[in-house]
């Protein structure tokens, strides 16, 4: 079991290395666009499935909340958590409306997406996509393998190079992560380029 752990262990901290060096720049542009939409009163939205819906939230919980940074909460929300409105969606209409009719709904021009699917192929997260660029939203993916259908999409797709789901969703709340970071960073700590 050792040599397991251990194999399991060098194969995500791979993975990582690569996506996160390979994503340099696109991490921080979209920290950028997340926090002009936060400085333009507009909103962080963000969607997936299974172990993406779990990073959807997590992610959410540390603009709302905190991440380390002592600061005001800030405006994300994950599509992933109002129980009533996905079932009633996927029963009045359909499993792939769930995200978008919230879109519809919530989202505004300048507001941003993040959509989360390690396939970049679930019909449900492209269909909020599709909504979310037709409102004038800034959408980002988070995907992995050949980056799917959202690579083509999205304005900005990171893309872990894996076809593991498991280890596609540890590069995925790392980057999470770094958004927050991020975030927190040119919201709250950047000093002025004149000081």
């Amino acid at each position: 079991m050792e040599k397991i752990i251990e194999k399991v262990l060098k194969e995500s901290l791979r993975v990582k290395d690569r996506f996160i060096r390979e994503n340099v720049s696109n991490i921080i542009l979209f920290a950028e666009k997340i926090a002009l939409a936060f400085t333009s009163d507009r909103k962080l939205l963000v969607c997936g499935n299974g172990g993406s819906a779990a990073d959807s939230q997590h992610i959410v919980a540390e603009f709302v909340n905190r991440y380390t940074l002592e600061r005001p909460p800030l405006p994300a929300l994950a599509l992933t958590t109002d129980t009533s409105v996905i079932t009633s969606i996927g029963n009045d209409y359909s499993f792939v409306d769930i995200f978008s009719k919230q879109v519809k709904a919530l989202g505004v021009e300048g507001d941003v997406l993040l959509a989360i699917t390690t396939s970049g192929n679930s019909e449900n997260v492209l269909s909020a996509v599709r909504e979310a660029r037709s409102l004038g939203m800034y959408v980002a993916g988070f995907t992995g393998g050949d980056g799917g259908q959202l690579e083509r999409l999205a304005d900005l797709a990171l893309v872990v190079k894996s076809d593991m789901t498991p280890r596609i969703q540890e590069a995925h709340i790392l980057a999470g992560h770094l958004l927050c970071h991020l975030v927190d960073y040119i919201l709250f700590q950047r000093r002025p380029s004149n000081e």
